[in-house]
């Protein structure tokens, strides 16, 4: 299993990459933060600088981010400790700030902010009812969890 990853690309301290995941900053820069996680078959991509647009889309992820399986983030913009649901769509310009839960399938149109500390649901997305104290502590859980996953994968087999 392989996952693929071409251009400007930064990996926090900790973060992972799972199979089948491509991270193409190709045209533009991605960076991902410390402990965060990109799972099994999710791709990210940003847009390109134009005249109109000098300096293009890049995608920013925070620390402690967990991005699940198959999901989909274009140009846009993660704050640290949050969770993204698998299947989801995050589009250009997107901004989701610290402590959002995104919902499984969830989609995120271009531009729009998601407030911290609410969970979203819906295509569009949208704003379902404040994250409890143990839904925020997941967030972190989740991300030291794939770091020790991670860590497993290249202790010697016995």
């Amino acid at each position: 299993p392989r996952a693929t990853v071409i251009g400007e690309v930064s990996l926090g301290a900790d973060a992972s990459v799972w199979p089948g995941a491509v991270i193409r900053g190709d045209v533009n820069s991605i960076v991902i933060g410390d402990t965060s996680n990109i799972q099994d078959g999710s791709v990210l991509h940003v847009s390109h600088k134009t005249s109109a647009n000098p300096a293009g889309g890049p995608l920013l992820i925070g620390a402690r981010v967990t991005v699940g399986h198959t999901v989909i983030l274009h140009a846009c913009s993660i704050g640290d400790e949050c969770l993204i649901g698998m299947g989801s769509i995050i589009l250009d310009r997107a901004v989701i700030q610290k402590h959002v839960l995104l919902g499984a399938g969830s989609l995120v149109p271009e531009g729009k902010v998601l407030e911290s500390g609410y969970l979203y649901l819906g295509r569009p997305a949208k704003r379902v009812r404040e994250l409890t104290g143990e839904e925020i502590a997941y967030f972190n859980y989740s991300a030291q969890h794939y770091v020790q996953l991670a860590r497993s994968y290249h202790s010697p087999q016995s």
